[in-house]
């Protein structure tokens, strides 16, 4: 296991954006280099302890999604190396395995949710009316009940500190014009049941996941950011799953559980977690790789 990294090194590139998990640095005018560090986010603040091997975990899973969906919509990727655009060694040694160089695109002002089953913000509009994000649903159903078809349920695309909010259809379609609207959803729809198909296969219940698109200069949609992992969805193990309760998991619904055990207002700063906690989180982050891929981290 290597040391934690809370906030990226790098000097010799311009820091141009940072995210609750991601530092953006500039190569030049088409390319940019993410770098995925171990910190972790939980109810849209960012904790001062890092989950050590996390951003490691999050870029593994990513980079496995990219290429075997990339037969259904281009992504972020290009040929550049970390080496190319971080040539001295002692710089690049702590990025190995969590930075990546990527297209510089124009990111979509919309967070694409797709849910497959009923729970978290999902569960609690249908408890209010029977709808979810404007889609009415039957009635009768439980908590984490799989839905008749996948639901596209889009949101907005929050500041670091802020919340994201649910929208329905219409909203994106004023945002993004409806026919990059439907391209957005009709995109998402496939990449989710595609990815849960194959997830199936491995032991885990993909519940709901969000991706991030962006567009190249021709208007080309791409896949970008992070994609379908522990941080981005919610995954559940298959073997002991029941609807009618909220499933253990494999992302941070477990963190969740513990902060909703604290005298904790939910805004920043976040508390610091216990040896033990990391531990559980890391493990848990570790398991989903594992289980997607059927690697480990080298």
């Amino acid at each position: 296991m290597n040391a934690p990294l809370y906030d990226s090194p790098i000097r010799s590139l311009p820091l141009i954006h940072r995210g609750k998990v991601r530092d953006m640095h500039a190569v030049d005018e088409k390319h940019l280099l993410i770098v995925t560090t171990d910190r972790l986010s939980a109810f849209d603040v960012i904790l001062p302890t890092p989950i050590p091997d996390k951003g490691r975990v999050l870029t593994w899973i990513s980079q496995f999604w990219f290429e075997r969906l990339a037969h259904v919509v281009p992504h972020h990727g290009c040929d550049l190396t970390l080496a190319d655009v971080i040539p001295d060694p002692a710089e690049r040694a702590p990025l190995e395995g969590r930075a990546v160089v990527v297209k510089r695109l124009k990111a979509l002002p919309v967070e694409a949710v797709v849910r497959g089953y009923l729970i978290g913000s999902g569960w609690k509009s249908y408890l209010a009316d029977g709808h979810v994000c404007g889609i009415a649903l039957p009635s009768g159903l439980q908590m984490a009940d799989r839905l008749p078809e996948p639901l596209y349920t889009p949101s907005t695309k929050a500041a670091v500190g802020e919340h994201d909010e649910n929208v329905d259809f219409a909203h994106t379609e004023r945002t993004l014009g409806p026919a990059l609207a439907a391209q957005v959803r009709d995109t998402a729809l496939r990449l989710y049941q595609e990815a849960a198909a194959h997830a199936l296969q491995r032991g885990i219940i993909i519940a709901d996941t969000k991706f991030e698109f962006g567009l190249d200069d021709q208007g080309t949609l791409h896949l970008i950011d992070e994609v379908l992992t522990p941080d981005s969805s919610r995954f559940w193990p298959a073997d002991t799953y029941t609807p009618g309760s909220s499933p253990p998991s494999f992302d941070k619904q477990y963190l969740r559980d513990y902060l909703e055990t604290l005298n904790w207002d939910k805004t920043a700063p976040g508390p610091a977690l216990p040896e033990a906690v990391v531990a559980q989180v890391a493990a848990k982050y570790q398991e989903a790789l594992v289980r997607l891929t059927g690697q480990t981290l080298a």
